[in-house]
C-alpha cells in the first residue's frame, strides 16, 4: 500500500486527490456545462454510474493553504494526482467523493432526495451550510475535515430547526404553518422566533407528537403529508363564516347546491378545485391563505381542463355528447384531449370563447336547452393527430379521451414512437430552462427546486397546475395513473422519493436536480426505478 496520500477522514474505499485545482484533469472529469451551454445542447444527456474502491489510507490532514500535491518519497507522479481527492469540497468542485457526501446529506434530511453526482453545486454548499448551523460550525458551506468527521459519525444528527435559526428553508417552513393556519399572517421572513415557535408547538400539541417547539423530523414529515391536521375551518364545522365561504364558491362556480353553513363533502370539494386554480396547496382547509384567495378580486372561477378527472367531467361529456360534439365512447371521466378539441369546438359555434376549459360561461351554455348543436357537416372533434409542438392532440384521435402515446421522433422526447402534441410541447418548454440553477423553494423563471420546475412548466403549456411539494405530487387529486415504472411516456410527471421530473422520451428524464445544481436532462437510471412510487399521465 502506497502512503502519503491526503485523505479525508472517515471515507473508507475512496482515494484523494491532495489539490482541488487538480480533481478535474487528473480524474478526467470535465466540468459542468454552464447555464448557456446546456441551452445550447438541450438533448445532451448526464449519464451517472457510481464507483466504488476498496482501500482505506492513512490521514494527512491538509488545509487550504497546503501543499498542492502529496508526494512519495519525495516524489509526485501523475498516476497518484488521478487517484486521490480533496480534503476541501467548495462549489464547482468535482469528485466522486461527493457522491458520498451526497448520499449522506439526503439521509440525514439536509439535501432534497436526488440521484447523487460528482458535483459540488450551490445546493450542495447550501444542504452543508444548515448542517453546520445545527451543530454551530463556521457556514461556510465548505466540507472540510471536520464537516467530513461530524456529517459522518454515528451521532451525526438529522435535519432541525429551532428558535433562533435563520435561512431560506424556514421560509418554506413558515410558508406551509400559515397556511395550515398556525401561523396567523403571512409573515415568512426566514427568522425562527417565538412566534413560529408557538406555530410549531400548537401543530405538534393539535396533531398529537412530542411537543418542542422545533422542526424535526417527524415534525417536517408531519406538515407536508396528508394526514397533518390543520388549526383551520375543516370538514364537519358548521357556522356563518361557513356559508360567506360557501357563497363566494358558490359565485365563482366551484360549488353547487350546498350554502347551507355545513362543510360537508361538496364544500371541501369545492376547495380543492379552488385551490388547484388558484395556485394553493390543494388540501381541502379553508386556511387563512384560501380566504384571503377567495376574498381577492383575483380569485379564478372554475374551470375544468386537461388533466381533470371526476364526476363532473363526465356531466360535461354527457352534454357534449348531447349536442353532438362528442361520442359517448369518449364519455370517460377524464378530460384528455379529445374533449378539450370538443369543447374547442362547442365555444366556437356558441359565440365563446375558446380556450377548451369549461368555465361559468361554457357550463351554463352546456346546461342550457337552446345551445348550438354541432352542424350536420361538421365533424366530431378528434383531437388531432401528432405534432412536434403546441396544441392538443391523440394518436389518429381513435382512442378514448385517456392519454395516449409514447417516445417521441422528434425534438429532445426521442424513443421512436408518437408523442401527442401537448405532451412534445411539454417536452420543448422543458427543454428551454437546461442548465439554470436550482435553487430550494425556487418556482422559475430563472431557477427552479423540482417541483417548482413542473409546476412551471406545465403551466406554461396551459395546464393549470397548482404548486405541489414532491411529497403533494404522490397523490395530486387528478391525472392518470401510472404505477409502472416500465410503462413511463414521454411528458409524464415521473415521482420518485422525495423528487419529481418530466419524462422526455427514449428512457430520459429533465428536472431541475439538486445534485446536479441545475435543471438536467439524463437517464431514467436505476436510481429513478429504484425510489419510483408513481406518474401521472396528463396529455392524450
Amino acid at each position: 500500500m502506497k502512503t502519503g496520500r491526503s485523505l479525508i477522514p472517515g471515507i473508507a474505499a475512496l482515494l484523494m486527490l491532495g489539490a482541488l485545482s487538480a480533481c478535474t484533469p487528473g480524474g478526467g472529469e470535465s466540468s459542468p456545462a454552464t447555464p448557456g451551454d446546456a441551452q445550447q445542447e438541450p438533448a445532451a444527456i448526464i449519464n451517472i454510474e457510481n464507483d466504488t474502491a476498496s482501500e482505506t489510507e492513512a490521514i494527512i490532514r491538509m488545509n487550504l493553504d497546503g501543499a498542492v500535491l502529496p508526494t512519495i518519497d519525495g516524489v509526485t507522479t501523475a498516476a497518484d494526482n488521478s487517484e486521490l481527492a480533496p480534503v476541501y469540497l467548495k462549489v464547482g468542485d468535482q469528485h466522486e467523493v461527493v457522491r458520498k457526501l451526497q448520499e449522506r446529506l439526503m439521509s440525514l434530511g439536509f439535501m432534497d432526495n436526488d440521484e447523487p453526482t460528482n458535483y459540488y453545486g450551490e445546493a450542495t454548499s447550501e444542504a452543508v451550510k444548515h448542517f453546520q448551523r445545527q451543530l454551530d460550525m463556521t457556514e461556510d458551506g465548505i466540507c472540510g475535515t471536520e464537516t467530513w468527521d461530524a456529517l459522518f459519525s454515528s451521532g451525526a444528527p438529522y435535519y432541525k430547526v429551532s428558535n433562533g435559526d435563520s435561512g431560506t428553508d424556514i421560509i418554506q417552513i413558515q410558508q406551509r404553518l400559515y397556511q395550515l393556519g398556525y401561523l396567523t399572517d403571512d409573515s415568512t421572513t426566514g427568522y425562527f422566533g417565538d412566534t413560529t415557535e408557538e406555530a410549531v408547538r400548537k401543530m405538534q400539541e393539535t396533531n398529537g407528537i412530542a411537543v418542542d417547539g422545533a422542526v424535526g423530523k417527524e415534525t417536517i414529515n408531519l406538515i407536508y403529508s396528508d394526514e397533518v391536521k390543520a388549526n383551520v375551518i375543516a370538514l364537519g364545522e358548521e357556522s356563518d363564516l361557513v356559508r360567506r365561504y360557501q357563497e363566494r364558491l358558490e359565485a365563482l362556480g366551484y360549488l353547487r347546491g350546498e350554502v347551507d353553513g355545513n362543510f360537508g363533502n361538496a364544500t371541501q370539494d369545492a376547495i380543492r378545485q379552488f385551490q388547484s386554480r388558484n395556485d394553493l396547496v390543494v388540501d381541502g382547509y379553508l386556511g387563512p391563505g384560501t380566504m384571503a384567495a377567495l376574498d381577492s378580486g383575483d380569485a379564478k372561477p372554475f374551470a375544468l381542463r386537461v388533466g381533470d378527472e371526476s364526476g363532473s367531467v363526465t356531466y360535461i361529456q354527457q352534454r357534449l355528447n348531447h349536442y353532438g360534439y362528442l361520442s359517448s365512447g369518449h364519455v370517460t371521466g377524464y378530460y384528455g384531449s379529445i374533449t378539450e378539441a370538443a369543447v374547442k369546438q362547442f365555444q366556437r359555434y356558441n359565440g365563446l370563447s375558446q380556450d377548451g376549459t369549461v368555465g361559468v360561461q361554457t357550463m351554463a351554455k352546456l346546461e342550457s336547452s337552446n345551445a348550438t348543436k354541432k352542424p350536420a357537416n361538421v365533424a366530431q372533434a378528434t383531437g388531432g393527430g401528432s405534432s412536434s409542438s403546441g396544441g392538443s392532440s391523440s394518436s389518429g384521435g381513435s382512442s378514448s379521451s385517456r392519454p395516449s402515446g409514447g417516445g417521441s421522433s422528434s425534438g429532445v422526447g426521442s424513443g421512436g414512437a408518437t408523442v401527442s402534441g401537448s405532451a412534445q410541447a411539454l417536452i420543448n418548454e422543458a427543454s428551454k430552462h437546461l442548465g439554470k440553477p436550482y435553487v430550494w423553494g425556487a418556482k422559475g423563471p430563472n431557477s427552479f427546486d423540482c417541483s417548482g420546475f413542473v409546476y412551471y412548466c406545465l403551466n406554461q403549456v396551459g395546464v393549470s397546475q397548482s404548486y405541489l411539494t414532491s411529497s403533494g405530487w404522490r397523490n395530486p387529486g387528478r391525472y392518470q395513473r401510472i404505477s409502472n415504472f416500465d410503462s413511463i411516456q414521454a411528458g409524464d410527471i415521473v415521482v420518485v422519493s422525495g423528487h419529481v421530473g418530466i419524462a422526455a422520451g427514449g428512457g430520459t428524464v429533465i428536472d431541475a436536480s439538486s445534485s446536479n445544481g441545475r435543471v438536467v436532462h439524463r437517464s431514467l437510471s436505476s436510481w429513478w426505478r429504484n425510489n419510483f412510487i408513481v406518474a401521472w399521465r396528463i396529455f392524450g
